[in-house]
């Protein structure tokens, strides 16, 4: 795992082209604390910060081919470089053991078309001097970042946003469509940032740039399954193959290798067959906090005891809300409103003392119809079938009724706050995205200078006949995965030069998850349950039905304390869209245990601390048709068994 910096641009004088480019990969240096490595030219450079595991004396980048044509930036694993070594590409005279020269030799005997027989994870920079062509393509699932930003005559990307902006110099200008997303949504909408001008290449998309034309975006795959024809004994005895020979691709290393372990049922399958399969005992993390409810190092501590694990355990017990700055500014470089973020980073942070990559259970809900909100729209059709009355009658007992705190509480007076929330907004919001934070009608209330913007959300096409469901979780897949869960632990785990495999992201598990039935997911109001009756044996029932927890905080405690302070500091200073009044009377709610608005207030929260750090960078130039708009793209043609 790596950190990558490309920039073409010929106005800078070569000197000041390579103090940029140390520059970007100084603010990266915790992706590749084992190496560095730089290629300036006359018009162009790349460097490269390395984390070595695999070939660790062999994989110095950027690496060039003989002829000095090609060259290449690469961060990811090809969990399948020996196979595609030894055949597709057996006739390259190989100088390397590196899977980065397999990526090189690859993309120039194949081209893009490569990209298809590639397994694993990656963001990729390649230039051709000849020609003089930028190729930047990022993995299928989205699990490696890459922005990118154009100016003038020029081009610049990195692994991370603070590396860009080392890069470009330009002014950083707040895209107000982009706020509203993200106040809607959680999240940034794909290929989009908090910048005008600054975009992200998209999940299975290569785009090319070279300096007499625009830059092309395009796919190179899509989640576009066949229905599964065979029997559902059929279809277990396949998914057990298959996810156990994705787990042992993530095994090929040079360094010791270890597991995420939070004690839920995807990180605690993967730890059980990869010791009673594959005979790896591996080293687990987990993370804990003071609050009970939000405590699952019981649950990680009877896995760990089954398999003999040698087990290692973090307490929360003290919000600190210097490292959170630090995460956003240094790492992430826009808001992010999962409030998991530093959990995540303190239980990498554990495991970078003892190994260098781990697995994770990440993409396990997405796949399998794990999320409550698959839940909760179940019901709805059946609430649907209520008369008006009824349900406006319910809407108004349930709004009226004092809500528990406890975000996790099981009680079913939390579960009906939750999907009266979900009920207000199903009628009027694309339903298929993640649940929103802000409808329009909350835009109207809170933020009316935000309620005109926004970006349209990628689509799912007409054909592929997803039901309500389906839609949920491939946009779940394809949208939300890539933007909040995988871009928080990739800046979470990189930030200690930690490397983060996922075998539920394996390219045939994701095709095979989406082309079984629905009703092999979820059966009535109950999910997973295709992947439980297919792993059932392998632990008690107690860890198989207990609620979904992973590494969450217990934000509505912290806003009740010295946290709800600082908001309400920041709201009254600065300058934003934000109206404080509004927010102001949601955060008194909550400290009344009125209702729980933990979420919210930390994604406000979250906000403004980024606008107060980069209030100095930021330009108040306003808003213009004509400024670079990135496109999201679509969803791709998704088709899914019925």
């Amino acid at each position: 795992m790596c950190g990558i910096v490309f920039t073409y641009s010929p106005q800078l004088e070569l000197s000041e082209r390579t103090k940029r480019v140390h520059r970007g990969l100084t603010r990266i240096a915790h992706r590749g604390p084992d190496d560095q490595g730089i290629i300036a030219d006359k018009q162009w450079a790349m460097g490269h910060r390395r984390l070595s595991i695999i070939g660790p004396t062999s994989g110095h980048q950027p690496i060039n081919d003989p002829s000095g044509r090609y060259f290449l930036t690469y961060n990811g694993e090809v969990y399948n470089y020996q196979e595609l070594r030894t055949g597709p590409l057996k006739h390259w005279p190989f100088r390397t053991q590196s899977d980065t020269e397999v990526v090189l030799a690859g993309l120039i005997t194949y081209g893009p078309n490569f990209f298809h027989q590639m397994e694993g994870m990656w963001a990729v920079a390649f230039w051709d001097q000849q020609e003089r062509e930028l190729v930047l393509a990022r993995d299928r699932m989205g699990k490696k970042p890459l922005y990118y930003q154009l100016y003038e005559e020029a081009i610049c990307c990195a692994s991370e946003l603070p590396a860009l902006f080392s890069l470009s110099a330009q002014p950083l200008t707040e895209d107000l469509n982009s706020t509203a997303d993200y106040f809607r949504y959680g999240y940034y909408l794909p290929g989009t940032t908090a910048y005008k001008g600054i975009c992200e290449v998209l999940p299975g998309h290569l785009l090319t740039w070279s300096p007499e034309s625009k830059p092309h975006s395009r796919p190179y795959w899509s989640l576009s399954t066949t229905p599964f024809t065979g029997t559902h004994q059929q279809a277990q005895a396949l998914l057990q193959d298959k996810f156990i020979q994705a787990i042992q691709r993530r095994l090929v290393a040079d360094v010791e290798i270890g597991a995420f372990l939070s004690g839920g049922i995807d990180s605690s399958l993967i730890v059980s067959l990869l010791s009673k399969k594959l005979d790896f005992t591996p080293k687990t993390f987990t993370l804990g906090f003071s609050e009970t409810a939000y405590d699952e190092r019981s649950y990680a501590r009877l896995i760990a005891k089954k398999h003999q694990t040698q087990h290692y355990e973090r307490c929360l017990e003290q919000w600190d809300v210097t490292q959170l700055q630090q995460l956003i500014q240094d790492h992430i470089g826009q808001p992010f409103a999962d409030s998991s973020l530093l959990p995540t980073a303190l239980v990498s942070e554990l495991a970078s003392q003892h190994v260098k990559v781990v697995l994770s259970g990440d993409g396990g809900d997405e796949l399998f119809s794990g999320y409550q909100r698959y839940q909760a729209r179940a019901i709805l059709r059946w609430y649907t079938r209520l008369p008006k009355g009824l349900r406006k009658g319910l809407g108004r007992m349930i709004r009226a009724l004092p809500e528990p705190m406890a975000h996790h509480s099981r009680s079913l007076l939390k579960k009906a706050h939750l999907f009266e929330d979900i009920v207000q907004r199903m009628g009027t919001e694309t339903p298929y995205l993640a649940p929103l934070f802000y409808s329009q009608a909350d835009f109207q209330r809170l933020a009316p200078e935000l309620a005109g913007y926004g970006h349209t959300p990628p689509h799912l096409p007409e054909e592929s006949r997803l039901d309500d469901i389906q839609a949920m979780m491939a946009a779940d897949a394809l949208i939300y995965l890539p933007q909040d869960i995988l871009t928080k632990v990739d800046r979470a785990s990189m930030a200690y030069g930690l490397e983060c495999r996922a075998p539920f992201l394996d390219k045939e598990i994701v095709e095979l998850a989406f082309s079984l039935p629905r009703r092999w997911h979820r059966q009535g109001l109950k999910g997973k349950c295709f992947l439980r009756e297919t792993f059932g044996e392998y632990f008690s029932a107690e860890i198989w039905h207990r609620r979904k927890q992973g590494f969450a905080a217990p934000i509505h405690n912290w806003f009740r304390g010295t946290m709800g302070t600082e908001l309400e500091i920041l709201l009254q200073e600065g300058d934003s869209p934000l109206h404080p009044s509004p927010f102001l009377a949601l955060l008194t709610a909550h400290r009344k245990k009125q209702r729980d608005h933990g979420y919210r207030l930390w994604q406000i929260y979250v906000y403004l601390l980024w606008r107060s750090r980069h209030t100095q960078q930021l330009n108040s130039k306003p808003y213009t048709p004509n400024d670079l708009s990135c496109s999201n793209g679509h969803l791709g043609k998704v088709s899914v068994g019925a």
